[in-house]
Order: C-alpha cells, then sequence, then structure tokens
C-alpha cells in the first residue's frame, strides 16, 4: 500500500491542516491500495500564497532554462514508468500493457513536448512598430480528473510551466497516487520552491477555493460537464480566465461506401479503450440503415472479442471501471438502454461472466438506438456503444450534431476526400478521417457543452499566456 500524509507546498512536504485521510481503492480487486491526505481550505489557501510570492521570480527565467527543468522531470517521471503504470493500473482500470504505453507513455512524451516547446516557441514578436510580447497568464489551478490522470495533469502542469506560469494542482482524490509521485520527481528536479504545488481533497472544498479565489489567475478544469458549469461560475466573480474541457458523446459516421470491418472494429475498440472512461470516446456509432444488419454483427464479434480481466494481467484487453459509483452508473445506463426499448446486441448487465470482484461491466453494445435515448444523448463512461441508423447524409450529419457536447468523432468513406466533406459538417473539436492516428501536436478540445479552450501542443501553450503589444516610437 502507498501512503502519503504531507501535501507538496512551497517546495517542501507539509503536514495537512486537518487530520482527515482519503482511502484509493484498487478498480480490479477492491482492496486498498493506498491512503492520502485529505486537504482543506487553508492547504488551499497556503498553496495559493506560494504560488503568487514564486510568480515573478519563475516567470523571468528564461525558456531555455525553464526547459532544462522540464526535461528533468521527464526524465525522472521516464525512470518511473514501471511504477506509475502499476499505481494507474490499480486506480483507473486500464490494463497494464495499456496503462504503461498511454497512461504512463503519453505523459512523458507529453513533459518531453514542452521542453522542447518552452525553448522554441516565439514568445515574442515585431508588428510594424509594435513589439508583442506573450507573458504567462499568472497562477494557475489546475483540477485534474481521474480517467487519464497523469497526462491529463500534465497537458495542465507541463504548459502552464513552459509558459511561465506558477501552479496549483488538485488531483482527482479516486486517482490521487500518480500525482504524489510526479510531485516526488518534480522536487528531484530541483523546480523552484513555491513554482509547482499539489494539494489532494475533495472538489466542493479544495476546487472551491482554486476557482474562486482572486489570487488564481486561471483555473483549467477537466471533468464533468455539471463541475465545469460551476467553476465557471465560482471564476466569474474575479474574471479570472477558464480553460475546460468536459463531457462528450461522440459519433462515428459510416458511410455508405467505407470499408466497413475496418470502420467498426475501430469504432468498438474507440469506444472500449479505458473500458470506455475516455471523454472523447466513439459511443455513437452511425450506419447506413441499408447495412445495419451487416453493421450490427461486425459490431457484435468484435465486441466479444473484449473479454474482460484481470487488469494487472498483461494479456488482458478490457480491465474494470474506475470505481464503484461508476460501476453503479454504468449498470443503470445498461438498465436504461433495455428500458427504453433498444436492441440488446451482446452484454447487457450484471458482472462479466467468471469475475465475482472488481468495478467490472460487460462490454455491450446496443442496436437500433433512437437519437433522442438516453444513452445517445448522455455521456455513459464505459464500454457502452450505442449503433444508430441513417437514411442519407444530411441525416448522417444531424444525428452526429444532435448532442449538447462536440469533442471527437470520426468519419469513415470511400474516401478521404468525401469524408473530410462531412467532418467539416460536424460540430466537434476533433475529427478522425478514416482512421487517422491521435496526434499529440493537434488541438484537443470541444465545442458546445464540451467546453473552451484546447489542450496539446502550441495551442495548449498558448492557453497560460497574455499578449502584450508596446508600440515603438519612430527614430
Amino acid at each position: 500500500m502507498k501512503t502519503y500524509d504531507q501535501l507538496y507546498i512551497d517546495g517542501k512536504w507539509l503536514k495537512p491542516c486537518g487530520t482527515g485521510t482519503i482511502d484509493v481503492v484498487d478498480s480490479g480487486s477492491e482492496q486498498l491500495m493506498g491512503r492520502i491526505p485529505e486537504g482543506i481550505e487553508a492547504d488551499a489557501e497556503a498553496a495559493i500564497v506560494a504560488a503568487r510570492a514564486s510568480f515573478d521570480g519563475w516567470a523571468a527565467t528564461s525558456p531555455r532554462e525553464r526547459s532544462a527543468y522540464l526535461q528533468k522531470i521527464a526524465d525522472n517521471l521516464k525512470a518511473r514508468t514501471d511504477e506509475l503504470a502499476g499505481l494507474i493500473c490499480g486506480e483507473v482500470g486500464m490494463p497494464i500493457k495499456l496503462a504503461r504505453a498511454i497512461q504512463v507513455g503519453s505523459a512523458v512524451q507529453n513533459w518531453n513536448a514542452y521542453a522542447k516547446l518552452a525553448d522554441e516557441f516565439q514568445f515574442e514578436d515585431k508588428l510594424g512598430n509594435s513589439l508583442v510580447v506573450r507573458e504567462p497568464v499568472g497562477v494557475v489551478a489546475a483540477i485534474t480528473p481521474w480517467n487519464y490522470p497523469l497526462n491529463q495533469i500534465t497537458l495542465k502542469v507541463a504548459a502552464a510551466l513552459a509558459a511561465g506560469c506558477t501552479v496549483v494542482l488538485k488531483p482527482s482524490e479516486i486517482a490521487p497516487l500518480n500525482a504524489f509521485v510526479l510531485a516526488e520527481a518534480i522536487h528531484e528536479a530541483g523546480l523552484p520552491a513555491g513554482v509547482f504545488n499539489l494539494v489532494s481533497g475533495y472538489g466542493p472544498v479544495i476546487g472551491e477555493v482554486l476557482a474562486s479565489h482572486p489570487s488564481v489567475d486561471m483555473v483549467s478544469f477537466t471533468g464533468s460537464t455539471r463541475a465545469g458549469k460551476r467553476v465557471s461560475e465560482l471564476a466569474a466573480a474575479s474574471v479570472k480566465r477558464v480553460a475546460l474541457e468536459l463531457g462528450g458523446k461522440s459519433a462515428a459516421v459510416i458511410l455508405d461506401d467505407a470499408d466497413f470491418a475496418a470502420a467498426i472494429k475501430a469504432t468498438v475498440s474507440a469506444c472500449f479503450l479505458n473500458s470506455g472512461q475516455t471523454c472523447s470516446a466513439h459511443t455513437r456509432m452511425l450506419v447506413p440503415e441499408s447495412r445495419y444488419e451487416e453493421a450490427r454483427a461486425l459490431a457484435k464479434s468484435t465486441a466479444e472479442n473484449y473479454v474482460p480481466g484481470d487488469p494487472r494481467n498483461e494479456r488482458t484487453r478490457l480491465g474494470p471501471l474506475a470505481s464503484a459509483a461508476q460501476q453503479q452508473r454504468v449498470q443503470q445506463y445498461i438498465a436504461r438502454g433495455i428500458e427504453e426499448g433498444a436492441e440488446l446486441v451482446t452484454g447487457g448487465p450484471g458482472m462479466p461472466d467468471g469475475i465475482g470482484q472488481g468495478f467490472f461491466a460487460r462490454p455491450t453494445v446496443f442496436g437500433r438506438v433512437h437519437p433522442k435515448a438516453t444513452i445517445a444523448q448522455e455521456e455513459i463512461f464505459g464500454p457502452v456503444l450505442s449503433i444508430l441508423t441513417y437514411k442519407d447524409e444530411d441525416e448522417a450529419v444531424r444525428i452526429a450534431n444532435d448532442s449538447v457536447y462536440g469533442l471527437a468523432g470520426a468519419v469513415w468513406a470511400g474516401s478521404d476526400e468525401r469524408a473530410l466533406r462531412v467532418a467539416r459538417r460536424m460540430r466537434t473539436g476533433q475529427v478522425n478521417i478514416n482512421g487517422g492516428a491521435w496526434n499529440a501536436a493537434a488541438p484537443f478540445g470541444g465545442y458546445k457543452q464540451s467546453g473552451h479552450g484546447r489542450e496539446n501542443g502550441t495551442f495548449g501553450l498558448e492557453e497560460y499566456l497574455e499578449y502584450k503589444a508596446m508600440q515603438l516610437a519612430g527614430r
């Protein structure tokens, strides 16, 4: 069991002001795997004070110096890959092989990328008689989720540090242990005191202080739309900058001339990755009415290849959900799909066969789902795919856009040109064209109630910068 009893504030490990603790439960075994402090308002205040006091000094460091610190952090994290993968496998439920490659590998890659970007980015430019400079926004509060915990922390913290901001991080209480390892890696890298601070605790306590505090210049939040709305409300009083990456109900549009076998295999994979606990998961599969039976059969056979099992087994493809609450949520949505008359293609309620413990759900596919059905409109965050049918291309686009969300999606067609034409009509932040690979340098973020702001690469760095124009007198 990994136990932490201190918070990381102002470059030191300090006893929290309160006495509460939070248990971290292993998603596969339901056993206690760790314990962290339950921070209180005074802890958040202390972290903000430290971040404010260190801001001027950190903002004045050269981009090259900031780059060197980020590179040390990346190297320290890489050296602890196996430890981190094991922790996240337990916290979140992603199978260990995938946790090593995705949960940790992506985070290390992004720390490396921001180390390089800090050194290469043009922080100032001449425009006519103006010198336009990009300066750090200030003290940043980063409030992060549990589904891709270390990487979502990285996309905020590494970008903010590269920009010259100081940071207070509140990780999810469901998957916090990896954040404490990151704090150790940052401390070992010798980052100046107060530049990075870690306060664990619950959103209604720590999150409320961070989002509302007048000394915080920006809050970057990833999580539920409901919580994101609360962050925006609190931040409005001090007119601080807000970046939100919220829910999704992404559509994979499979057109009549697409390679159905490849498209459906990829869509199921995109839906079931991390047991469906992915905000950009392709959870709605849109297929032509005339080819529904073919699509149904392919989806059924593909989904049934995802056999749930022990996430610590290197051969497991589908692990448990992250918590008992998440398991209950997914089971309720599966029951709702059946109640509302969707065709149960495979899976369904209850635990997978042969599994008696862990927060598991059966990989489930529903067919002939009405576009207005609950399971077609609300984010489930589990291994549940809905197949919807359309009559023509225009109807496919209407159904794809019939959502309060707009985070991601996909289009499959006989040519990239046709797929791009449809993708341009989709109101969503990112669209995969015929299986296009993930690009860590491309902007990631959403339309509508999926939030605002972008993460990844240069786009993510710019979220943490302000523009200043200085008009120069002619000589």
